[in-house]
């Protein structure tokens, strides 16, 4: 081991280095004073974006460490950027409720930064290893956040269930990792790629092993039929978990999907499109339909995350640089139109009592205009309205699948888009038609509105300025 590979992982190093601190700090301070350490945890994503800026990689140039097992790249930069740009505003938005709540307590932060970690492990992953390494300290660390209110019996369930499932699924990618290395004998994803290249066609223990890796990805991402847990985790868990889980996952579980299936399987990409292509129909269809059922908005978005996860995969199964530049734009997009989703259901949260009812957000605009407008916009850009963002994510997406030949599907993703409007819109409608069934100011900190403001404003400017993020993500795999 030599500085330079001690370099490349110095993002990884200083956040598990400030992850511990940030445990051992809190016990010093009281509760009283523990703004100190959502202000340290805030510190330490701006360092870290600081130093993974200063060491950005040029588009096109990939450096490897440690025996082949950590990969420095600019698709790994961008979307570790995104995470602390995402974890910064799930802080902020979760300090009202967690004072709310009583919640206010310093393991939520080092739980998420060690969360952060395991995404950024996943991101920069370049071997089987890697990958699960990565991928249990996500899984374990939220594991604990959903059960973070040891007094609720239905966040209890909920984090029993999302342990349970979750453990299936990492057995799972496991099992079809061991059977890959069986097949191949490396855990470098290069080299499995450079076998699987000249492995002969038809060898049943890579046939098996790919389809145990795209179930345990698939049960990881929520699509159907492998999407059991992800309603019920949304429902139970506190509502500022439930806004972390819906957004800052979904950046490591992308990398997940691209380091094992574009970078270790790429020779398999037929058989593995076919898989995704069935999995992203079933997500689109059941996701959308479901959600029109619910009451619940904490539900409806999990049947929602379900829709847009089939968004995802249908960029992936391209199996081209288009069509990856495409799933990691979209995802980008996604996870912060879902944190600002959920930002507005904490808003409307009062005594540390969630508003996760559709009732709750009547008459929004005769309390708040100006939240109301910001909803307004979060929801056009996850219905798919144009000018907004979520239009153009989606656009990407589907002209990728046009390109690889999935003409059928891409027809499918457009009418899914369509009927999954309607639940988007219903919220638009109670929140300007609908007489409000409380006259209580809507009150927040002055930070949490302000980037409630600009995570608002943004849906609307990306979709008008969407070029440059466009081009950003194409650059990552250029």
């Amino acid at each position: 081991m030599i500085v330079s590979e001690l370099q490349l992982a110095l993002p990884e190093i200083f956040i598990a280095a400030m992850a511990c601190v940030v445990l051992i700090a809190d016990l010093f301070v009281s509760d009283e004073r523990r703004g100190l350490t959502h202000s340290l945890a805030l510190l330490v994503l701006a360092f870290a974006g600081i130093i993974t800026l200063r060491l950005m990689m040029p588009a096109g140039e990939t450096v490897t460490a440690f025996s082949e097992t950590f990969v420095r790249d600019r698709f790994g930069d961008i979307v570790k950027l995104f995470g602390y740009l995402v974890l910064i505003g799930v802080f902020v938005y979760s300090k009202h409720f967690l004072r709310m709540a009583g919640l206010f307590k310093g393991e939520f932060y080092a739980l998420s930064l060690f969360a952060l970690l395991g995404v950024m492990i996943m991101i920069s992953a370049a071997s089987l290893l890697t990958v699960y390494l990565g991928l249990e300290l996500l899984a374990l660390s939220s594991y604990a956040l959903v059960a973070l209110n040891r007094d609720s019996a239905r966040g209890a369930e909920a984090a029993m269930k999302y342990f349970i499932l979750g453990s299936l699924a990492s057995g799972i990618l496991l099992f079809g990792m061991s059977l890959i290395y069986g097949a191949t004998g490396s855990l470098a994803l290069s080299e499995i790629s450079g076998a699987l290249g000249q492995a002969a066609s038809g060898d049943a223990l890579l046939a098996f092993g790919l389809v145990f890796l795209v179930v345990g990805i698939a049960f990881k991402l929520g699509a159907v039929p492998f999407h059991m847990w992800l309603p019920d985790v949304y429902h139970g868990a506190p509502v500022a978990v439930t806004l972390l889980i819906a957004s800052l996952p979904k950046l490591g579980y992308l990398a997940l999907a691209i380091r094992l299936l574009a970078d270790g399987m790429s020779a398999m990409h037929e058989d593995w499109q076919a898989m995704l292509a069935v999995l992203a129909a079933l997500s689109l269809v059941l996701g959308n339909v479901v959600a029109i059922a619910q009451t619940n908005i904490k539900r409806m978005l999990a049947y929602s995350t379900i829709s847009h996860v089939g968004f995802i995969l249908l960029g992936l199964l391209a199996a081209s640089p288009a069509g990856y530049a495409a799933a990691t734009f979209y995802t980008l997009v996604y996870t912060l139109m879902s944190a600002g989703a959920f930002a507005v259901i904490i808003l409307l949260s009062a005594n540390g009592v969630e508003a996760e009812n559709l009732d709750d957000f009547k008459g929004l605009n005769a309390r708040s205009p100006w939240f109301a407008l910001m909803m307004l916009m979060l929801m056009f850009s996850l219905a798919g309205i144009p000018v907004f963002v979520g239009f153009f994510a989606k656009w990407q997406v589907i002209a990728a699948a046009i390109d690889a030949g999935f003409m059928g599907l891409s027809i499918l993703a457009v009418v899914t888009a369509v009927i999954g409007a309607f639940y988007y819109l219903r919220i638009v409608k109670l929140m300007y038609f609908d007489e409000p069934e409380t006259s209580a100011p809507v009150q927040a900190p002055l930070d949490f509105k302000a980037v409630l403001s600009i995570n608002g404003i943004a849906m609307l400017a990306l979709g008008l300025f969407s070029g440059g993020l466009i081009s950003l993500c194409v650059s990552a795999f250029a």
